[in-house]
């Protein structure tokens, strides 16, 4: 993705990067923060991890409940085309995390991860190629899952931790905080 960079004084000229490559490096400077906003921004995350620690914990529990967790794995094993019924789960919790820091851009890999687990619709040719079709709704589940399992685990804390709990810099992550 980006030139090779060596500290051996080799003084050879590198190609220069192409668009595409400026234009992934601009995306990832773009993200780069003042140590003193990030702070600013991970406080107000937890703030509003506390002021909708009730919704949280409704949709964890929905996440979890039968129509969610149990039953959407359980027709991914089944070869049910009811397993595409997670994507709304998914996408509810993803809005949900979005919601929290609106000022922020989501973790390109969980975007990724979501955009192919969701909008998908069944069609009976699936079945000839299922793990295909179906894994990445479960990916994608298990990943918002995991961010609002982190939010509920985290939503209590007195301020940010130090030293950083892995659960907590997930989600910090997914909204580029670290």
């Amino acid at each position: 993705m980006f030139p090779e960079f060596t500290l051996d004084g080799d003084a050879t000229p590198r190609e220069p990067l192409t668009p595409e490559e400026n234009l992934q490096l601009e995306r990832v400077m773009s993200r780069y923060l003042k140590p003193e906003e990030q702070q600013r921004l991970e406080r107000l995350l937890l703030e509003r991890l506390k002021r909708r620690k009730a919704e949280l914990q409704t949709l964890w529990e929905e996440l979890n409940g039968h129509w969610g967790y149990e039953d959407g794995f359980y027709r991914f094993y089944h070869n049910s085309f009811k397993v595409y019924r997670v994507q709304s789960l998914t996408e509810k919790a993803v809005k949900f995390l979005h919601e929290l820091l609106p000022e922020r851009e989501l973790n390109l890999s969980f975007v990724a991860i979501i955009r192919e687990g969701t909008g998908k619709k069944f069609e009976p040719a699936h079945n000839r190629e299922w793990l295909k079709h179906t894994r990445p709704i479960l990916e994608a589940f298990a990943h918002a899952r995991y961010m609002i399992e982190m939010a509920v685990r985290y939503a209590g804390l007195p301020g940010p931790p130090q030293p950083l709990p892995s659960g907590w810099a997930g989600l910090l992550y997914l909204y580029h905080l670290r």
